[in-house]
């Protein structure tokens, strides 16, 4: 019969961090990570979600700007460093950024059992999914869940352009094979990524290994790169809103 001290350990809920990359400089979008979405920095939906999922002991913004910091704190996250030079241009990469912020926090002595890398610019993230990314990354044992959505048409009959500008298929193959007769394919929804944080390994190739997909409707899901992008997303938004 197991002992009062192993019931505890079994039931002791599991340590979670969120950690919100959100840099300065970006060229595209001024303020990319601040601006005002819908009447709220956007950054502020990614936090508030965070905050209504009920699964973060800290919410984490990883930013090299002082006004970043600012409007995170203001929305009740914290800002306990400020990210490296290194890790804030335009080819810093995701998994680096993750690495250098679990470094950061064991300094602090915060060590989760589980990370999630929460988008500063995914405002239609739900905490719902959030708890489904955890929930279903815990039962597969898999290293990592993350995000993810469906392609709005077959992708194995794309085009592209040939060396004389025309339009060809990239498998002509395809051509005469019904869409239904294809796997089903998908693309990261760029929302969220959750790892075991005891397996995180800082290795980009490693970014993928192991993973299972947390599947979102692809009305709740849009990549924000450019302005037609960012209005485009606020139109989806609004319309949510009136689900």
């Amino acid at each position: 019969m197991p002992d009062d001290h192993s019931m505890q350990s079994q039931t002791k809920p599991s340590r979670c961090v969120a950690i919100i990359p959100a840099r300065g400089g970006s060229k595209r979008i001024p303020d990319k990570n601040i601006r005002s979405f819908c009447g709220v920095p956007i950054i502020g939906r990614s936090i508030r979600a965070a905050q209504e999922s009920g699964l973060f002991e800290k919410i984490i913004v990883s930013t090299d700007s002082a006004q970043i910091a600012e409007v995170a704190i203001q929305f009740g996250a914290e800002v306990p460093f400020f990210r490296d030079a290194e890790l804030s241009g335009d080819k810093a990469g995701l998994h680096s950024v993750m690495a250098d912020a679990l470094r950061q926090l064991a300094i602090y002595g915060i060590s989760p059992d589980f990370v999630c890398c929460l988008l500063a610019t995914a405002p239609m993230v739900r905490a719902g999914d959030l708890r489904n990314g955890l929930e279903m990354l815990q039962q597969s044992g898999a290293r990592m869940s993350l995000s993810v959505t469906e392609f709005p048409y077959c992708i194995f009959r794309a085009l592209r352009h040939d060396e004389q500008g025309r339009a060809v298929m990239i498998w002509p193959e395809n051509l005469t094979r019904h869409s239904q007769e294809f796997p089903q394919a998908f693309h990261d929804a760029g929302q969220f990524y959750w790892w075991d944080a005891r397996r995180f390994e800082d290795n980009p190739t490693m970014f993928f290994s192991d993973c299972v997909p947390v599947f979102l409707p692809r009305s709740r899901v849009q990549d924000i790169d450019t302005l037609e992008d960012w209005e485009h997303a606020e139109n989806l938004f609004q319309n949510l809103q009136h689900e």
